[in-house]
């Protein structure tokens, strides 16, 4: 006869899922990081003009959206958590954040090329 462990209180589920996720959000907040600064580099004088703070924070409001579509994976965590997989889910909960930083990067990568690239002369012009 098997004996599944008691789930353990919520408070301990939070901890694990907090420790899990932000420790993973500096990973996923490099990898996204680096293809942009990758973007930058290779494609050098193109991207020269976007360098103002307009451009700087349009940046910046990507990368908080970004990050508030990184926290879609906190229930998921704790409704696995909270059920007889945990175990297992904490075993394999890293193929979710290995695919959705992967769908990021993706995203990242046809935002740049479709949505910024080809508009970095317009995004640079002053609003007024």
């Amino acid at each position: 006869m098997t004996t599944t462990p008691a789930t353990p209180p919520f408070p301990e589920i939070i901890r694990d899922a907090l420790k899990f996720w932000e420790l993973g959000r500096l990973g996923y907040n490099a990898v996204l990081a680096s293809i942009t600064v990758a973007w930058i580099v290779l494609t050098w004088p193109h991207f020269e003009p976007a360098f103002t703070l307009r451009c700087g924070l349009m940046l910046l409001a990507l990368a908080a959206i970004a990050n508030v579509l990184y926290c879609a994976a906190y229930p998921v965590d704790l409704l696995l958590q909270s059920s007889e997989w945990r175990p297992l889910w904490r075993q394999w909960r890293w193929l979710l954040w290995a695919g959705g930083t992967l769908f990021a990067l993706l995203l990242t990568c046809y935002w740049i090329a479709d949505e910024i690239y080809p508009h970095v002369e317009e995004a640079a012009r002053p609003l007024w």
